[in-house]
Parts: C-alpha cells; sequence; structure tokens
C-alpha cells in the first residue's frame, strides 16, 4: 500500500509518500481499501505532537483517524459486513493510506444513496456534534448555544442539529465571509473573533443571560472566553485543542456560584468503552443520506500530497471538509 508516512512529530512537512506492507484484519478487525480520508483536527494535533497516544515505532507512523472504502479482507469473528460493503471508519491512526484495517465496532455501512466522500465526513464530526450537544450539553429547545469555530467539521454539524431542536444559534469565525456562508447551516447570530471580544458579543446577543450550551473545539484562550459568556446552569463541553495553544490551568472557581458544568469530550473514549455511539452514529449517517443533515466539502487533495492538505487546513483557509483521494 502507499500512504502518507512521518518519521519524526513536527509540522506539515514531516509527512512523505512512501510504500509499505499491506496491514492485515486480525480477530474482530476489517481490512478497507480506502476511497476517500477525511482529514480531522485530531490528526493535525497528532502529526505535530500536541495530542497523547502518537507514537512512530520502527521510525515510522501513519496518522489519521477516518477515511471510507470498500471492504477487502475479515478478520476472525466478524459478522455483519461482507466483502465488497462500502463503508465508514475510524480508528486511532492508519487513515492517510491505500489501505487501513479498523475494529468492526468502528465501522459503519453506507447507505446506497450516500456517497463514499459525504460518508467519510461523517463519524467524528457529527458523532462529536450531537454528544456535545445532546448527551453532554442537555440541549433544550430555546435555549442559546455557541458555537466556536462554525466552520469546522465539528461546527457545522452542530450548528444544523442545534437549529434543528430549536435553539438560538451563535457561532463564531474568523472572517464576515465565512460568517455568512454559515446563515444556509441555521446560524443566528455570527461573531467574528478577529474584531474584538467574542465572549462581550455572546452577552450582548443573549440579553446579557450568556450561552447555556457551548461547544468548544478550540480550547487554549478561547476556552477561558467561553466560560465568561456561560449562562447560569450552563454547560460548556470542551472537545480538544484545535488552537494549537499550550493548555494552561483555567480558574474555575466562579463556576461554583452559577451552577455551571465545564466538561471534557472525546468520541474515542465513547466508542471504543461504549456501544451507545455506534448506532448513533449509523443514525447519522441515514440523516445525511436523507439530506436532513449536511456534509460541507471544501475541497479535495491527491493522498500524495497530505502536507499541503495538512498546511491549508491550519493556515485557516478551509470551510468544511478537506479530503485526501488516494489517486
Amino acid at each position: 500500500m502507499y500512504a502518507a508516512v512521518m518519521h519524526e512529530t513536527g509540522g506539515p512537512e514531516v509527512l512523505g509518500y512512501e510504500e509499505l506492507p499491506d496491514p492485515i484484519a486480525g480477530p474482530g478487525e476489517i481490512l478497507i481499501d480506502v476511497e476517500v480520508i477525511s482529514i480531522e483536527g485530531g490528526d493535525l494535533l497528532h502529526r505535530a505532537g500536541d495530542a497523547p497516544g502518537i507514537a512512530v515505532p520502527g521510525g515510522s507512523h501513519v496518522v489519521g483517524y477516518q477515511a471510507a472504502g470498500v471492504v477487502a479482507g475479515l478478520g476472525e469473528g466478524v459478522e455483519g459486513f461482507s466483502l465488497g460493503d462500502r463503508v465508514t471508519s475510524v480508528g486511532m491512526d492508519g487513515s492517510h493510506a491505500t489501505k487501513r484495517v479498523t475494529l468492526a465496532g468502528a465501522t459503519w455501512k453506507i447507505p446506497e444513496s450516500l456517497s463514499s466522500e459525504a460518508a467519510a465526513c461523517v463519524p467524528i464530526p457529527f458523532g462529536t456534534a450531537h454528544d456535545a450537544l445532546f448527551e453532554f450539553g442537555r440541549l433544550e429547545p430555546g435555549q442559546t448555544v455557541l458555537v466556536q469555530a462554525g466552520g469546522s467539521g465539528v461546527g457545522l454539524a452542530a450548528i444544523q442539529m442545534a437549529k434543528a431542536a430549536g435553539a438560538t444559534v451563535l457561532a463564531t469565525a474568523s472572517s464576515e465571509s465565512k460568517l455568512a456562508r454559515l446563515e444556509a447551516f441555521g446560524l443566528d447570530h455570527g461573531i467574528n473573533y478577529s474584531t474584538g471580544p467574542f465572549s462581550d458579543e455572546v452577552r450582548r446577543l443573549s440579553g446579557g443571560g450568556g450561552a447555556d450550551v457551548i461547544v468548544d473545539t478550540v480550547g487554549g484562550d478561547v476556552l477561558r472566553g467561553s466560560l465568561d459568556c456561560l449562562a447560569y446552569r450552563g454547560r460548556c463541553v470542551m472537545i480538544g485543542q484545535a488552537g494549537r495553544q499550550r493548555a494552561e490551568p483555567v480558574d474555575i472557581s466562579s463556576m461554583a456560584g452559577q451552577n455551571q458544568s465545564l466538561m471534557s469530550y472525546f468520541l474515542g473514549a465513547e466508542l471504543f468503552l461504549s456501544e451507545r455511539p455506534h448506532a448513533l452514529i449509523a443514525q447519522l449517517l441515514e440523516q445525511v443520506a436523507d439530506g436532513e443533515l449536511q456534509v460541507e466539502i471544501d475541497r479535495s487533495f491527491p493522498l500524495a500530497e497530505a502536507e499541503l492538505a495538512h498546511r491549508y487546513i491550519e493556515d485557516r483557509l478551509s470551510f468544511g471538509r478537506v479530503l485526501l483521494l488516494p489517486v
């Protein structure tokens, strides 16, 4: 197989393109001929060495969480899948390749009417957004939601879901043009964080009350701002460190007086420790196939140009998903 291979952590330039031995599906695993790779925020963090869990065994590593393709092999004990099935998958690594192996429990059949390109973008962003809003954020109709980085994969999914649930939806982005594009996904009020403190604007737009649920994928100083505009009994769900700032201690002493909650969330833990998310993601794939939810694809790069694709995302040029194609 061919893959975007790294021999050390660092910037996008550490990604090369090499031929490696084909992986083999072990017990409970599925081998996939990859057709589409969706680059996730965690892929960039792992490549940079800014997230735990990265290892470069034997001097090489294939990064990547999420990819779709065709079942090419079934490990012992796998049921419910057949050779040739179109599937989308999640794993801790290995997606930036022409072949990858994942657990059957982290693989989903793609609905017949859904493209592999769209399906490749669903499990992590849409599963994360749904859990952040409802399982952990306990969103109710009529409440106010703030989505940080609205143009990201999680951001676009969260805006759609929050709007469909009857919430007033606020989101941040780095430009007025991105905010204008978010209106088509259900955004009520956009906040350009480059022009001033977003927390003040959240308070103003919410009549002083603040946001009941905040989905924060950025972290760092942005997380502090999120807590500053959290409503009474508000819930802030922290997902990763997409802002790539070094994590610093956050003073939460004032939250008790407002009965507020700060939670961290990682879909991977839910997938590997609970059966609940598997059915949820299958349902989300059906909703995308039915047109109830929309996947926004920004652009595609050949797998051999993974370095350029990662750099494009890090330069904040993307709106929606960036794909790699093993061509």
